[in-house]
């Protein structure tokens, strides 16, 4: 349908204003909420993640789709709720204590809910309990962990211990990213998931999730 591709269209070049029309007109024209979320929005966001990744597109342009896509989810989610329409999973995501740093937290963030996946964002300096907690409150799927600075790597071990202390360490996939974790800090702290780059993450999510 032309209106699903002018919205991805649209999203791509981050003309939010075009797309909370477009998305309103197709809403309009009786087209259901969970079509114009997957044919419209999220196939705009999923071209956005792949140009991401291979350094088509950089980050002031995925923080611009990121914005056309939020007018348009707006609009969508009262309905989609009404509708019935479950994300495709859960995530709960945060910067790891004592670290600031909330950039690729941010674009993990934009790039999950490109997927479709719920996100609860905890924020930036949040500690290896609390990780722990909103996944089990939340019953997320997924817990994510980034961290900028290697000072802060540490607490992602705390997070698995704690899981592992609760009991609750299969409830779960433990994901970690950011600049100075790689695989074999990965399996040095027993996390599921290591994701070079936002948009792996989102892509390792999903078929954690599916999985």
């Amino acid at each position: 349908m032309s209106i699903l591709m002018d919205i991805s269209a649209a999203l791509q070049k981050g003309r939010a204003k075009v797309v909370k029309e477009l998305v309103n007109q197709a809403v309009a024209e009786g087209l259901p909420s969970k079509q114009i979320l997957e044919e419209g929005l999220l196939h705009g966001m999923n071209i956005i993640g792949k140009k991401f990744k291979v350094n088509e597109l950089y980050v002031p342009d995925v923080l611009v789709a990121a914005r056309a896509m939020n007018a348009g989810t707006e609009i969508l989610k009262p309905l989609l709720m009404a509708s019935g329409v479950e994300a495709a999973g859960k995530v709960v995501l945060g910067t790891c204590k004592g670290d600031l740093h909330d950039i690729g937290k941010n674009l993990v963030k934009m790039m999950m809910e490109g997927k479709g996946l719920e996100v609860i964002d905890l924020g930036v300096d949040v500690s290896a309990e609390k990780f722990v907690d909103a996944a089990i409150e939340n019953e997320a799927q997924i817990l994510a962990c980034s961290a900028l600075l290697t000072t802060t790597m540490g607490e992602m071990g705390n997070v698995v211990k704690i899981a592992e202390e609760k009991g609750v360490r299969d409830k779960f996939t433990i994901m970690i990213g950011g600049a100075p974790v790689n695989e074999s800090f990965k399996e040095s702290v027993g996390a599921d998931i290591y994701a070079p780059d936002a948009a792996s993450a989102a892509d390792e999510a999903v078929a954690a999730i599916e999985g």
